[in-house]
């Protein structure tokens, strides 16, 4: 496919690939860079999730959490994002917090929203999609940009429905570029009884490490926590890559 007939953002997006696909797919507005390749769910959760019943009956409970979500993820100063960066969405569901990134960075800058879900990204490519808003098919444990490559990753509630939570967070941590901060939201409880909530929900396929499992992983990634709390729903934890020394 010629990349001037891309969507905007998809072909500004070609140059922070580790690999550019040939032929490049475009499937419903977003680029699929995993083809016919099926992720297994992690447990029913995800598999409701990602299944198109399970989109369209729980439609109205999705569009409220996405927007609870987009309202508490940190702000473009807390994310180190400067206007006309690269914004990276990690498991960006239906695109919210994607189109949000997106106005933050501004016309000059792009906002990418990456998830394994053929029927997520088809509804996040038709609602969201902007010249500075694109979409890709991939796997979070095995991001395809280079290596420093974006000025923030937000990963938001999707953590606990990756099958590998350490593959995918020394993924945002390679991804982002030093001075750069990775912000990770997902659910957490730390009360009476949290060990018995936390395996209750791993039935389930649901994973609650708790933000100082996650901030411990990000550190061995070479990462600086700059927060990290557990506010029953939710676990919240900030890192940022060092900047560069140059001596």
């Amino acid at each position: 496919m010629d990349s001037t007939a891309l969507p905007d953002a998809v072909r500004r997006v070609l140059p922070l690939l580790t690999t550019e696909p040939a032929p490049v797919s475009i499937r419903d507005g977003y680029l699929d860079l995993l083809g016919t390749e099926e992720r297994r769910p992690s447990g029913p959760v995800q598999a409701l999730w990602e299944s198109r019943a399970g989109t369209a009956v729980y439609e109205p409970a999705q569009a409220f959490a996405r927007k609870v979500v987009a309202r508490l993820r940190p702000p473009a100063e807390r994310l180190h994002l400067p206007e006309g960066g690269t914004a990276l969405d990690v498991g960006c569901g239906p695109g919210t917090v994607t189109a949000e990134l997106g106005r933050d960075v501004g016309g000059e800058g792009v906002a990418i929203g990456v998830d394994v879900s053929r029927s997520m990204l088809r509804r996040a490519a038709g609602a969201c999609a902007a010249p500075n808003v694109g979409f890709l098919r991939a796997d979070a444990t095995e991001l395809p940009l280079g290596e420093a490559s974006v000025d923030a990753v937000t990963c938001l509630m999707v953590l606990q429905l990756v099958h590998d939570r350490q593959a995918a967070l020394a993924e945002c941590a390679r991804v982002v570029a030093p001075g750069g901060r990775v912000a990770v939201l997902q659910p957490g409880y730390a009360g009476p009884g949290a060990d018995a909530v936390a395996a209750a929900a791993g039935l389930a396929g649901v994973r609650m490490p708790g933000h100082r499992a996650i901030a411990a992983t990000l550190r061995a990634e070479g990462m600086t926590v700059v927060e990290a709390e557990t506010t029953a729903p939710v676990v919240r934890v900030l890192a940022e890559k060092p900047a560069a020394d140059h001596g």
